[in-house]
């Protein structure tokens, strides 16, 4: 089972879509990972994949023919790209298959809790027609604090405006017009947690946000704050979230993501308050977001084939300017 092409990470409603464009490609529903995969892609020289995928140095030793590997994913942290850089293998991601569709989830997760929509149809599913208990929590005139700007938070920022809540932002830097249309207001991260009401992450999974939210993050935080995380799990520290919310530092935690999603038994604690309300990530996860994905891999693809350097392809980030420098607007 050898082909040119291989496409990891396939559902089953997906593979017509990949046949269309490339029939003689390899499709398959697992992940790199997955038991015998590495030799089915021996002699692929590109691999399309999601991010279970792992491209570590080892893995890469073993397939010594790639030469493109095309992400359906915005983060590209389960590549690394050091060592492909070492066998100049180009990579590529999606920059945005839908940044919309995640800002949305944020939303659902916010008003399912805040409103028990959960815990209302539960009660009339069960026969009682009664909201005393089920008193839920405004969004009109809290404070959110958006931790990253890129461009799900910017929509994260324009949906909060539509909510008429007071937006706080920060990043690494400014985006101007945020500031001039929605009313955002940057400040440092220690601002930021200090002052929310509302904190929703949306920053790439990389060594400098490890553990961002942190026992000392939560310590500046409001008591009884609301925590949502769509971006990735290694961004909160999972033990010092589950202290968190035992002291009521935190009154929820929606989260769409989980520090150890592939050891699911580190997160039983976490996920068995009554406050915690979690998703198996699929804030991404809309028909139209799918077909984006697949339609910049395709692209990707076809660019790397004709010998073009593919428009999508990932490049060192570049820090323009640090979080100490952001100062609030005058």
């Amino acid at each position: 089972m050898s082909s040119p092409i291989v496409f990891l990470e396939v559902e089953p409603q997906d593979r017509s879509t990949v046949t269309e464009h490339f029939g003689d490609a390899v499709i398959l529903a697992e992940d790199l990972q997955g038991k015998g995969i590495l030799e089915k892609c021996k002699d692929a020289e590109i691999i399309s994949c999601f991010i279970y995928s792992q491209f570590t140095k080892d893995a890469l030793k073993k397939l010594p023919k790639l030469k493109l590997i095309a992400t359906r994913s915005v983060g590209y942290d389960h590549i690394d790209l050091a060592a492909c850089k070492e066998r100049d293998i180009v990579v590529c991601n999606v920059p945005d298959y839908g940044s919309h569709v995640i800002a949305e989830h944020v939303f659902a997760l916010l008003l399912g809790t805040l409103r028990h929509v959960r815990e209302g149809d539960e009660r009339v599913e069960g026969g009682t027609f009664d909201y005393h208990g089920l008193r839920g929590i405004t969004l009109r005139g809290k404070t959110i604090g958006i931790i990253g700007t890129g461009k799900i938070g910017r929509r994260v920022a324009q949906i909060a405006h539509g909510f008429s809540m007071k937006i706080l932002a920060t990043d690494r830097c400014r985006t101007l017009e945020l500031e001039d249309l929605l009313g955002v207001e940057y400040v440092p991260l220690p601002e930021l947690l200090a002052q929310s009401d509302i904190i929703t992450i949306h920053v790439p999974a990389i060594p400098e946000t490890e553990h961002m939210i942190s026992s000392a993050a939560f310590k500046q935080m409001k008591d009884g704050v609301i925590l949502v995380n769509t971006a990735r799990g290694s961004v909160i520290d999972s033990p010092a979230l589950v202290k968190a919310i035992k002291s009521g530092k935190v009154r929820y935690a929606l989260l769409d993501v989980l520090e150890h999603e592939k050891n699911f038994s580190e997160n039983k604690e976490l996920i068995a308050f009554p406050g915690v309300v979690s998703t198996p990530h699929i804030a991404f996860y809309t028909d139209e977001s799918m077909g984006n994905m697949y339609h910049d891999a395709f692209l990707s693809i076809e660019q790397w084939k004709t010998g073009a350097q593919p428009e999508h392809f990932v490049k060192p980030p570049q820090v323009i300017c640090d979080l100490s420098t952001v100062k609030n607007k005058k």
